[in-house]
């Protein structure tokens, strides 16, 4: 008897269009689902008019715009990425853009009362040359502020799996992880504490987070899937009905979905710098 085939579905993977399209929603459901606690942070700080703000690795332009109001024609905010396009998709900024690599390049030439790094450095080669170059960019006295994700912390898609559908959620989850691990740190959120305090940093405080249900983090886990469906499907992580199967169920709105963990962290460079050994 010939054995039977095996089917290989074919994935057509995604043109430049659609790619961008893919990161410029979930840019703005990252902004939607972390921008209020990002904010309440910057304001404990004290952010008035006159600041000088580094946004790095800002990805959208949301945050800069935010802090832009804050600081006002007096102050002055730099949004820096790898990929600086969807910064100058924004009609007529309030910031200024260049584009920047925080492993290769040198901090700006200006020293800021603030710098911010959201979701970045868990996806570099060389978190700690990134998070020097932060550092290195404060003037004596501002503030550094740090939020990566670390989503082993809870990894879970539906913390509460109660059917076949909370089921094929958490299995797409982890798939999704899978897929990220060759290229992201999924572990790197709960270093910041240790990361801040060895660069030199006072006043240091931590603060572990994730948003549990409603319709935004479905719109987040819907953004994760369907971005990494070619590369689950490929990898044999999962089929295309199950994935059509749970973007169905994420529309029924009877799924709590768990957004991945935000560690935040924030110290000050200290006014007088204790000299190293």
């Amino acid at each position: 008897m010939e054995p039977t085939p095996t089917t290989v579905t074919a994935v057509t993977p995604p043109t430049p269009a659609e790619r961008r399209l893919t990161v410029r929603d979930q840019f703005t459901v990252l902004g939607d689902l972390l921008n209020e606690r990002t904010f309440h942070h910057v304001l404990a700080f004290g952010i008035r008019e006159g600041w000088h703000c580094w946004e790095a690795g800002a990805g959208g332009a949301s945050v800069p715009t935010w802090l832009a109001e804050r600081v006002g024609p007096e102050g002055r905010v730099l949004a820096s990425d790898i990929d600086t396009s969807a910064l100058e998709d924004a009609e007529n900024p309030p910031f200024e853009v260049r584009r920047h690599d925080l492993t290769v390049d040198p901090p700006p030439a200006a020293e800021f009362d603030l710098v911010h790094a959201r979701l970045v450095l868990e996806h570099l080669t060389d978190p700690s040359a990134a998070l020097a170059t932060l550092v290195a960019a404060l003037r004596p006295g501002g503030w550094l502020l740090v939020e990566s994700s670390d989503p082993m912390l809870q990894p879970m898609a539906c913390p509460d799996e109660t059917g076949p559908s909370q089921a094929l959620a958490n299995k797409l989850r982890t798939a999704v992880w899978s897929a990220m691990a060759t290229r992201t740190d999924l572990s790197l959120g709960r270093t910041l504490p240790r990361r801040l305090r060895q660069a030199g940093l006072t006043d240091l405080h931590v603060e572990a987070a994730f948003t549990l249900g409603g319709p935004t983090a479905r719109h987040m886990q819907r953004s994760l899937v369907t971005r990494a469906r070619p590369a689950l499907i490929a990898a044999g992580s999962a089929t295309t009905e199950e994935i059509d199967q749970h973007l169905a169920d994420l529309d029924t709105t009877q799924l709590d979905i768990a957004v991945f963990p935000i560690v935040s962290a924030w110290g000050r460079k200290p006014l007088n710098p204790i000299a190293r050994p």
